[in-house]
């Protein structure tokens, strides 16, 4: 058997307005001045509070905890009010791979378990992935936790499994976890970070990167 593993913001969901709207009325909740939205985009992947901590350095752990709870609050929000959509070509990928006796589909998230579950429900993807790790359980991307228990849900070896993601912390924690990482184009960080950071190779779209995982199961 292989294992693909899939980040979900800015690889499966393209979650970039619902991300960048949190943050800043989180920031602005806190009385501090909203951030650009390709500073915010770029700790996408990172657990909450990391990303937190390098977005507000300068700032004491109170005005950090306030960012951290006014996010919760705006993204649920919005997310109740509108899914984030997924990319174009992503449940067909997902249902391409899901059909082969060969091939587990997992996840590997810095979002929280509950908003995992709401994604899945919202895009009807139930059913689907044998292992879904979430930042409740692990430290932040790129430590190798959500991928090693991934690895052992699916009972497979690193050699056989695959990370798919759109961020470098995403493929530092490939190599972390003695994993293969394919980047992808349409996400949050540039393809030339992702190659260096490890990336085999950056798929410019679902359809790309279903092929390539084809050949790489093969």
């Amino acid at each position: 058997m292989k294992l693909v593993v899939f980040d979900v913001d800015g690889t499966l969901v393209d979650s970039q307005h619902h991300i960048h709207g949190a943050m800043a009325a989180a920031f602005e909740g806190a009385g501090l001045d909203p951030l650009p939205r390709e500073t915010v985009l770029q700790i996408v992947g990172l657990s909450l509070p990391v990303a937190v901590a390098r977005l507000a350095p300068d700032h004491d752990a109170a005005i950090q905890a306030r960012i951290v709870e006014g996010y919760r609050a705006a993204f649920m929000q919005a997310r109740m009010v509108q899914a984030a959509p997924l990319y174009p070509g992503a449940v067909e990928c997902l249902d391409s791979l899901a059909a082969r006796d060969d091939i587990l589909l997992a996840l590997a998230t810095g979002k929280s378990r509950r908003g995992v579950a709401a994604m899945i429900e919202a895009h009807g993807l139930g059913g689907r992935f044998v292992s879904m790790q979430t930042a409740d359980d692990h430290p932040s991307k790129p430590h190798p936790g959500m991928l090693l228990t991934a690895l052992a849900d699916g009972g497979v070896d690193a050699s056989d499994a695959v990370m798919v993601g759109d961020t470098s912390f995403d493929m530092e924690m490939a190599r972390a976890a003695g994993m293969a990482g394919f980047g992808v184009a349409w996400g949050y960080h540039a393809p030339a970070a992702l190659c260096a950071s490890g990336a085999a190779l950056v798929a410019a779209d679902f359809m790309d990167l279903g092929q390539a995982l084809a050949r790489w199961a093969s």
